[in-house]
């Protein structure tokens, strides 16, 4: 063993990592070649990455909601996935030569954008609009669109006759009469090609063939709907970017301040890079791309990175202080902090992976980017980086920047070990357990799904929200759709059982809060048995007589019954699709349908939005405990396997645990629901902050292992982990603070719950855990002994 060895190694460092170490630094050369190939080969992948996203990747589809909605997707047209195009005229009303001809024109633009499907397509100028009306010679109707329209005044004022009886007023036509509507349903496959809908290629579709080309002074054009709420979000992929490399400035900024050398900011900054590289094209490589919830990751990916970096440099740098050779430093380096920074990488690595247990393929995704990303530092931050250093070594002034660090005797530091003395140890637990019980009680607060209307992705003066506050303002049907699908056997959805029974099952719903109103194929029923009365109010109720009934529902439109007849959706249209709507909604449905069913009679939920994303909230409530138990009992389970110490591991785990409940408060206390874009964010925290708590108590251990007191040992770990810890929490930190200004609001929320989540791990390794550390120790062992921080 060499002098620099016999300086750094004992006994804890086994001999597989020397070996390894000295196999790895003596192929640096062919190495840093592999990795320079790898990163070309993955840097030209990463070009070919395109943004991925889909509804149904956004829904449980697993879930029996979902999956009673797949199975009858084709019969509910216009309830699923759908765009609505708000054509609004700033002077007058639609009832006029240029306005219907615009429409027209909007109308026959958007039947041949890609992914329509056109047999649903809905505007007063497509044939399934119709009108109908009773006149002493029966039923009369017809298209809306007069079937000799020109333009002129009698056709225009026929077609606001036609319009008037066409039921669409407050659904294609604005209450005021000053816009009207487009409805677009989409189909996810396109049949020709097979593929998935674009959603990025829709969305600019509708930009430029429609927006852009028909927008002017007098004409305004609102769009709203999933895919154009998907479409903005990748739209915004690029501000993404530009808070990506604000992060990344203010990094790299506070990272040379902190080394005070160009080489080690640069060898810090390039790996943690390359591990970015390696992620997105892997991703192409395993066919898969980015969707608008996984863009955030590869600057997760990048601070986990900084955050390995951190330690390893500052590691080298002490050994260069203490005049090891650069080859040498970056060796005993990798010896040193391979095995806790592995341990680390899986910690974070597996407990991202256990996002997969939350059956929604979105989340099930962004655990595979986010636990490849990891994967690949292992490679480029625990080996390549050491490489790198081995050739770059340290400037002269990192070297004078140290030895001034050295003779200031680190007061901050030594200050702060004062926490593992008994006294500051009782007050920060009784203050940490204090914190404990105020957010387990705020916490309790907090609810599942969005908490706003509109689209909480996005701001709410953003385009997106605005459009949507416009149709929710001057139209009476909400764009919130919870539909309850009604079966019975083939042919017998015209029984009498069968409407009653749908009656009676409508009438309660409507009296449900959040409810606006509803619709089904009761109403066409009542309607045309009144119409064929002469118009009585008495005759509005459905018929005992068969012949009555069947005569009355011979003029319901497809949409309200399949082909067959033997299913029939009851239409709510909802306030909202906050949680506590849903909520109610759903609570009611299924307290009711039992009342009504039958052995031939099932009422099944749910389709419509409100009814997917009523099945997605309670997919997370569900998943909520499960995936923090995963993520625990992984982390503890890793922790254990390290340090074979139950003290040691609830040492770690704890501050840990302690952050997981004060983010949720703080989530109830901001108004933040748990959802698909929240929910990662837990478990993303508590991955990366456990990194803290390994890299500290490794170090503790060691001088302890040594015979150190405890406050000694925690001050020369604070020497050599601490200051590496607390740059990288508050670096992060600010780095992610810089989200909260982010138009995108799901980013925004992010940013904000990972500031706190990085400062808060921070802290908790720096004071809280130490402090649990007098409590599981012995006098004689906080005192001094050589056998603490052994198995135990």
């Amino acid at each position: 063993m060499t002098v620099q060895e016999s300086y750094t190694l004992d006994d804890s460092d086994g001999r597989i990592r020397p070996a390894i170490g000295r196999v790895i630094f003596a192929a640096r050369v062919p190495l840093i070649a592999l990795f320079v190939i790898a990163t070309g080969f993955f840097g030209w992948k990463l070009t070919q990455l395109r943004a991925d996203a889909s509804f149904e990747k956004m829904i449980p589809v697993s879930h029996p909601y979902v999956q009673n909605f797949l199975a009858s997707r084709d019969d509910l047209k216009g309830l699923g996935n759908s765009v609505r195009i708000i054509v609004e005229t700033r002077d007058g009303d639609i009832f006029t030569e240029s306005f219907q001809t615009l429409l027209q024109r909007i109308t026959d633009e958007v039947f041949y954008i890609n992914g329509v499907d056109r047999s649903a397509l809905q505007s007063l100028w497509t044939p399934n609009v119709r009108w109908q009306e009773v006149t002493e010679e029966g039923f009369v109707g017809g298209s809306v669109i007069p079937d000799d329209y020109d333009g002129s005044p009698r056709t225009l004022s026929k077609l606001r006759e036609n319009t008037l009886k066409s039921g669409q007023i407050g659904r294609l036509v604005a209450n005021n009469f000053r816009s009207a509507i487009v409805v677009v349903p989409l189909v996810e496959i396109d049949p020709s090609t097979g593929e998935r809908l674009d959603y990025a290629t829709f969305s600019r579709d509708l930009e430029t063939l429609v927006r852009e080309k028909y927008e002017s002074d007098e004409i305004s054009i609102r769009i709203i709907g999933f895919a154009k709420l998907i479409g903005d979000l990748i739209e915004g992929a690029a501000l993404v970017g530009l808070f990506f490399l604000v992060a990344f400035v203010i990094t790299a900024i506070l990272l040379f301040l902190y080394t005070r050398c160009l080489w080690l900011s640069f060898a810090s900054l390039l790996c943690s890079t390359v591990a970015v590289v390696w992620q997105m094209g892997l991703l192409k490589v395993m066919g898969m791309g980015l969707d608008p919830y996984s863009m955030l990751v590869p600057f997760l990916v990048f601070a986990v990175g900084i955050s390995h970096s951190v330690q390893i440099v500052n590691r080298f740098g002490h050994f260069i202080y203490h005049r090891v050779s650069r080859v040498d430093a970056a060796r005993l380096t990798f010896v040193r902090l391979s095995k806790p920074g592995f341990i680390a990488l899986v910690s974070d690595g597996v407990g991202f992976f256990t996002l997969r247990v939350i059956d929604i393929p979105v989340i099930q995704e962004l655990a595979v980017v986010a636990s490849t990303g990891i994967a690949v530092l292992v490679l480029t931050n625990l080996i390549l980086l050491p490489l790198v250093l081995s050739f770059t070594g340290v400037s002269d002034r990192c070297v004078r920047y140290r030895a001034d660090k050295d003779h200031s005797e680190y007061r901050h530091w030594r200050f702060l070990s004062g926490v593992t003395r008994r006294g500051p140890a009782t007050a920060v637990v009784l203050v940490c357990l204090s914190l404990f019980a105020v957010g387990i009680w705020f916490g309790q607060d907090q609810q599942i799904g969005d908490l706003d209307p509109g689209a909480p992705e996005l701001r709410a003066d953003s385009r997106y929200n605005i459009d949507n506050a416009f149709l929710t303002e001057n139209y009476s049907t909400s764009t919130d759709v919870f539909v309850v699908m009604a079966r019975t056997r083939e042919q017998q959805c015209g029984s009498y059982d069968f409407i009653a029974a749908v009656d009676r099952f409508q009438r309660q719903m409507e009296a449900v809060p959040g409810v606006q109103s509803a619709l089904s194929l009761v109403d066409v029923s009542k309607l045309v048995i009144q119409g064929m009365n002469e118009g009585s109010p008495k005759w509005h109720d459905i018929s005992r007589n068969q012949y009555v009934l069947n005569n009355s529902l011979s003029r319901a439109p497809n949409s309200l019954r399949n082909t067959d007849c033997s299913m029939a959706p009851v239409i709510l249209f909802l306030d909202d699709h906050k949680a506590e709507t849903l909520n109610s909604v759903v609570d009611a449905a299924e307290l009711l349908a039992p009342r009504y069913e039958s052995e031939d009679l099932q009422f099944q939920l749910a389709a419509g939005n409100a009814g997917v994303e009523a099945a997605t909230n309670i997919v997370i409530a569900d998943a909520q405990a499960k995936m923090l138990l995963w993520v625990y009992g992984v982390v503890i389970l890793l922790c254990l396997l390290n340090f074979r110490s139950v003290r040691v591991t609830v040492c770690i785990i704890v501050p840990l645990a302690l952050t997981s409940v004060l983010a949720q408060a703080l989530m109830a206390a901001l108004g933040i629901g748990v959802k698909v874009a929240t929910l990662p964010v837990i478990a993303l925290g508590v991955g990366i902050g456990v990194d803290y708590g390994i890299y500290i108590y490794s170090a503790l251990q060691f001088y302890l292992h040594r015979g150190e007191p405890l406050t000694v040992a925690y001050f020369e770990a604070l020497k050599s982990s601490g200051t590496a810890v607390a740059f990288t929490g508050l670096t992060l930190a600010i780095g992610v603070g810089t989200w909260i200004y982010s138009p995108i609001k799901f980013q925004a929320d992010m940013g904000l719950m990972l500031t706190f989540m990085f400062f808060w791990n921070m802290l908790g390794a720096l004071i809280f855990l130490p402090a649990l550390t007098v409590f599981f120790y012995s006098r004689e062992e906080r005192s001094g002994n050589p056998t603490v921080g052994k198995p135990g």
